[in-house]
């Protein structure tokens, strides 16, 4: 009997707070949807020993049967920490963020790419400022009419500033419909040190790093490496990390990034070793990188090939094969209708089922018994990508 197709996925999750069971959960729903329409049978297992967090999975398509093990390298924490700020701290991030890639041209040479991201990024910019001016006029008005009540000015004032910051409080209370301050501390993540790595998220990529490699070692057909908006970037940190490291055995190394925001990160003044991590990765041999966004997606960077915008392409560039998830297409009308202004939701379908899949079938790419550089072979990048290089470069 012909042994399955055996992978591994490790997969890096963007800028989420929730545990990584979000993400089990969904490729359980999903992957039900998808197998379906697809035609093919694919069932999930819990993880064979008890290192990380993940699943299995078992799945039999027409070219075969393949099994996978699948990962989630976990930085949840981090994005928690990161989001203990009160309100007073986090305008104070978005005045040191919007001055960071204002001063820094980073802001400007976004524009010239897709207006949606960046959109996406003054959105927390526009909703906290509308919520200090409510503040503001809650404050003015509640401290005139108890002035004019009962006269005492100490009164007014205190009655004010309660009032200014029951709004406030009032508002971050519901940012699980606003996202304002999610988006924030977001953007704050990848500004902190002007696009720098801080040193905590240095060590845990460290870790990623050390798990990537113990993978590569495993008697494995494919080990594939995804990243998904901002885990994107760390993906290709991780992956070059590893290939700086020297030969790679065994297993077919894949790389395949999802929604990427990755120009808001390597556009940063700081950021020389993300950039250097691109211009490394997009030369070498030794792996296939896929980079999928959709024009249909607000938030990421659609077609944009964050190497060649970031300014670090050299002639000899080979990645990454930059394809569009094609929503207007690989989604029914009524599946699109239903996700209509549900930005966030629409980011997120790169991890989802579609109705009409075309070559992106994110369950056939993790569980089938095709390699992610077979399954793409001979593809050509999309019609509309951007090449076009509005960023820094290196030094």
């Amino acid at each position: 009997m012909t042994r399955p197709f055996r992978r591994r996925v490790l997969y890096l999750p963007g800028f989420d707070p929730m545990p990584p069971r979000r993400y089990r959960e969904l490729y359980r729903r999903e992957s039900q949807r998808q197998a379906q329409v697809g035609g093919y049978d694919l069932t999930l297992a819990k993880p064979a020993g008890d290192r990380g967090f993940g699943w299995r999975t078992r799945a039999r398509f027409s070219q075969g049967q393949a099994e996978a093990q699948v990962e989630v390298l976990v930085w949840a924490d981090l994005v928690q920490a990161s989001m203990r700020t009160g309100i007073l701290a986090t305008y104070g991030q978005m005045i040191r963020v919007a001055w960071i890639y204002a001063a820094s041209g980073a802001l400007r040479r976004l524009m010239r790419l897709r207006r949606g991201p960046v959109l996406a990024a003054l959105y927390p910019v526009a909703v906290l400022t509308a919520q200090a001016l409510a503040a503001g006029l809650a404050a003015a008005l509640t401290g005139r009419a108890v002035a004019a009540l009962t006269g005492w000015l100490w009164l007014a004032a205190i009655c004010a500033a309660g009032a200014a910051w029951a709004v406030l409080a009032f508002a971050r209370a519901q940012d699980h419909r606003l996202f304002a301050y999610y988006l924030m501390h977001d953007y704050a993540f990848a500004a902190s040190l002007r696009g720098a790595y801080p040193p905590h998220l240095e060590r845990r990529l460290a870790q990623f790093t050390d798990r990537l490699a113990e993978a590569l070692s495993d008697d494995l057909d494919e080990v594939l490496v995804v990243g998904h908006s901002s885990g994107a970037y760390l993906a290709v940190t991780t992956v070059a990390d590893l290939l700086r490291r020297g030969a790679v055995p065994g297993p077919a190394l894949s790389l395949l990034t999802l929604g990427q925001v990755v120009p808001m990160a390597s556009f940063l003044p700081h950021a020389q070793r993300l950039r250097a991590d691109l211009a490394f990765l997009s030369e070498h041999p030794d792996l296939f990188w896929l980079d999928v966004t959709a024009p249909g997606d607000p938030c990421s960077f659609a077609l944009c090939d964050p190497v060649a915008v970031t300014g670090v392409a050299g002639p000899g560039q080979r990645w990454p094969l930059v394809v569009s998830a094609a929503f207007s297409r690989t989604l029914s009308p009524p599946q699109q209708r239903a996700l209509r202004w549900r930005w966030f939701r629409l980011h997120l379908q790169y991890l989802c089922a579609f109705d009409r899949p075309g070559d992106y079938d994110y369950f056939a790419i993790t569980a089938g018994p095709v390699t992610l550089a077979d399954r793409f072979a001979g593809r050509r990048h999309s019609p509309g990508r951007i090449a076009t290089p509005p960023g820094p470069g290196l030094p």
